[in-house]
């Protein structure tokens, strides 16, 4: 029986996905139980993630042997490891992806951030790991550095379905915007069937907020304490707004017809950093229709527990949001630049991320050997 605060979320347009992976959620039937009780309809993964889930338990002791023995790079076996996981994670949410017609029930997978600034190694990638998994539920994530912007075209092309990840700025959710849909019309003109590719555009919230509370608080006036806390739902908000402007044009409209599907805002990073916030903050305050929540499962238990979901909380809040921006740059706080710094260290990070799971799959390796 899934759960009243969770139900409420999915009734009011919002699509719950899990933002985790490992053996351990698909083995134990945890996964399972999360779609029955709190409506989780999809998931996402990040290298940050599969770092944390190989480095807990033996789960994956006996493939990283067999790999091993095999003579697979520590490269190839960070391919065959991931690419087994998100495959599992596929299969069990086939019969979600079937019953809502290929909009939820998705799975996704990062290309190396270390090429977030190829476009073409980031199309192969995207391509291999497509087949590798050779699921029709799988979305590849790549990221939306300038770079990426053609790689998601060309991918959407190529009728690949494509999760957008590591958005901080307006301006760049409208490159993504754009890029989505000079794919579909490239896909559209080979003559593929568009209704069977899909999107996602992960806005980042959290991180907004931790950036600008902390030029705040450098400004330490009662003013500036008024703002903290509020950019990361504004830019949220402006977001679906851009989304609904750019989903009602004539250019849309023709590819709708073709039987393109919109490609659906995604809030990430929705866990809270300040604990003086409500733990629910990026979830309750940004219901809208048609969007994707991806959550970790503390703030998932939280949304179970106390969430209050009360409709709609964005496309009444256009003003209001355009104000706190306005506000912040009248405080000397660049939203520009604020937003141009989180991308990058949102590469960085992910960069770290993946060095780490190299590591760790390295250290697992020489223990094999030994």
């Amino acid at each position: 029986m899934s759960n009243p605060n969770t139900q409420a979320l999915s009734d009011a347009g919002v699509s719950i996905w899990l933002d985790d992976l490992s053996r351990e959620l698909l083995e134990t039937g945890r996964i399972v139980e999360l779609v029955e009780e709190r409506n989780v309809v999809g998931l996402t993964s990040n290298p940050s993630i599969f770092q944390a889930a190989m480095s807990k338990g033996d789960l994956y002791n006996a493939d990283l042997a067999e790999l091993t023995e095999a003579g697979k790079s520590v490269e190839e076996v960070v391919f065959e490891l991931t690419t087994s996981d998100v495959r599992e994670a596929c299969d069990i949410f086939l019969p979600l992806y079937r019953s809502t017609g290929g909009v939820d029930g998705r799975v996704s997978i990062e290309v190396d951030p270390r090429i977030a600034h190829d476009t073409e190694a980031t199309n192969e990638q995207a391509k291999q790991l497509h087949a590798a998994v050779d699921r029709p539920n799988v979305l590849i994530k790549i990221p939306a550095t300038k770079a990426g912007l053609p790689a998601i075209a060309a991918t959407i092309a190529e009728g690949i379905s494509v999760n957008v990840t590591l958005i901080f700025s307006l301006d760049r959710y409208r490159a993504v915007m754009n890029a989505y849909l000079d794919g579909l019309e490239k896909a559209h003109a080979a003559g593929k069937d568009l209704s069977t590719i899909h999107s996602v555009a992960s806005f980042f919230v959290s991180r907004v907020d931790t950036e600008i509370d902390k030029r705040l608080d450098a400004l330490g006036t009662d003013d500036a304490k008024a703002l903290r806390g509020k950019a990361g739902v504004a830019n949220a908000r402006l977001a679906y707004q851009a989304y609904e402007e750019v989903f009602s044009t004539p250019r849309w409209k023709s590819l709708a017809d073709a039987g393109a599907h919109p490609q659906r805002p995604l809030w990430a990073s929705t866990g809270v950093k300040d604990p003086a916030y409500p733990d629910t903050l990026y979830v309750t305050e940004l219901v809208a229709p048609g969007i994707v929540n991806t959550m970790p499962e503390k703030t998932l238990d939280a949304t179970a527990d106390h969430g209050t979901v009360t409709g709609d909380t964005i496309t009444g809040a256009y003003d209001e949001a355009s104000a706190v921006l306005d506000a912040l740059e009248a405080h000397g706080i660049s939203y520009s630049e604020v937003v141009d710094l989180l991308e990058v260290e949102g590469v960085d990070k992910f960069e770290k991320s993946w060095g780490e799971l190299l590591d760790g799959v390295t250290t697992e390796m020489e223990k094999v050997r030994a």
